[in-house]
């Protein structure tokens, strides 16, 4: 918080305030008949703190000059910038990891970042605010998120393991409600940025915006600065499930013959006229055609959304660690359910105009580490 500069000058030897006792002020003439003063000598400053101060400068010289104060006194060189290990205590580093071990979307250092913005890892940080502990809980969000999470006997937003799993698992539910929005094309945008959007500005913020709000911009911004000084503590995080290829063509065409009738990229939607990120390819195909999943996976999600008609989205495990899934929407029917294992090749759908689209055709996407990317790269063009 800011404070006020005090502007306030001592008058005494400027000329403008009452000279001290005994003394005539320089500005003044000299009264007659006045006493001439009697010269004084050295006064006690002189005689006692000026010697010492003169004998302090000279060892302070002498250390500079030989290295003595490199690290008391620094002479303009700067360390380097503080590490997560100098930031964290290594005990927390566990608890951040299994903070998030379940969620695809948020990691540690994001996790790491927030309590940075939060409390800069002091338990105090908001205590005259109503707010506890190094994840600044209240007692109300505390009775809703809060649990033992080391086993102490006891449950307490001052505990750092209790508050560091209480985030992960508040995090953790909004990155779940917010990918369920963009499954069903409610809302748009990158699920890292839409997960804290909704933890600051609140998940009915984010559907009313369609997309991260105006006013979750600035502590987004924050958060993901910070979380570049702690990628440290995503290391060593399990790839369970992971596919044994590198990211490229390892998907099969969805629909036979695929003719790409708009591409990925930026585009002005055909129906709203709104110029947006077109998140996948949409291939022209007749009504009725055969939709086969991409790849082997899980289905998680198959329904009806306003905004893709019946959608169906396929998670494939990981590609280094990496999260692959694959969507496909406006089908006329539905051929999956949702927890239903499928291979390359699986009838998913049949090529429909369901939801917001102006004739049959497959909108295919592709999403790799929670973001869209261009599924055409991804596509094996001998399948």
């Amino acid at each position: 918080m800011d404070t006020a500069t005090d502007t306030a000058m001592d008058t005494a030897g400027t000329g403008t305030g009452p000279a001290p006792v005994g003394e005539s002020r320089d500005d003044e003439p000299p009264k007659k008949n006045a006493k001439k003063r009697a010269r004084r000598g050295p006064g006690p400053f002189t005689l006692l703190v000026l010697p010492g101060l003169v004998a302090l400068m000279g060892v302070a010289g002498f250390l500079a000059a030989t290295g003595g104060l490199s690290s008391a006194w620094p002479q303009g060189s700067s360390d380097p910038a503080p590490t997560a290990t100098t930031r964290v205590d290594a005990a927390y580093v566990p608890w951040l990891r299994k903070a998030v071990s379940d969620c695809t979307v948020i990691k540690p250092s994001v996790l790491a970042a927030q309590i940075d913005r939060l409390s800069g890892w002091s338990n105090d940080a908001g205590a005259l605010s109503g707010e506890k502990g190094i994840a600044g809980f209240t007692d109300a969000q505390w009775r809703t998120w809060g649990k033992d999470a080391d086993d102490n006997g006891r449950s307490s937003p001052s505990d750092p393991a209790d508050a560091l799993m209480a985030l992960g698992r508040q995090d953790c539910s909004l990155a779940k409600k917010v990918t369920d929005l963009r499954t069903e094309g409610v809302v748009n945008g990158d699920l890292v940025n839409l997960t804290l959007a909704a933890y600051a500005s609140g998940t009915d913020a984010v559907v009313k915006a369609g997309r991260v709000p105006t006013e979750a911009e600035a502590y987004i911004s924050e958060v993901k600065s910070l979380s570049s000084r702690y990628g440290s503590v995503d290391r060593e995080e399990s790839s369970g499930g992971t596919v044994n290829q590198a990211p490229g063509a390892v998907l099969a065409a969805p629909v036979a013959n695929p003719v790409v009738s708009s591409p990925y990229g930026s585009r002005e939607h055909p129906l709203t006229g709104v110029t947006k990120l077109h998140t996948g390819v949409d291939f022209a195909s007749p009504q009725g055609s055969q939709v086969s999943a991409a790849m082997k996976g899980q289905v998680t999600f198959a329904a009806m959304t306003k905004a893709y008609g019946n959608r169906v989205v396929i998670d494939h495990g990981s590609i280094d660690g990496k999260r692959l899934q694959t969507t496909y929407s406006h089908l006329l029917s539905l051929q999956v359910t949702a927890g239903q294992a499928v291979d390359v090749g699986t009838p998913v759908g049949l090529v429909g105009s369901t939801g917001l689209s102006t004739g049959p055709h497959l909108h295919f996407e592709v999403i790799f580490d929670g973001y869209y990317a261009d599924p055409m790269p991804w596509l094996n063009p001998s399948t």
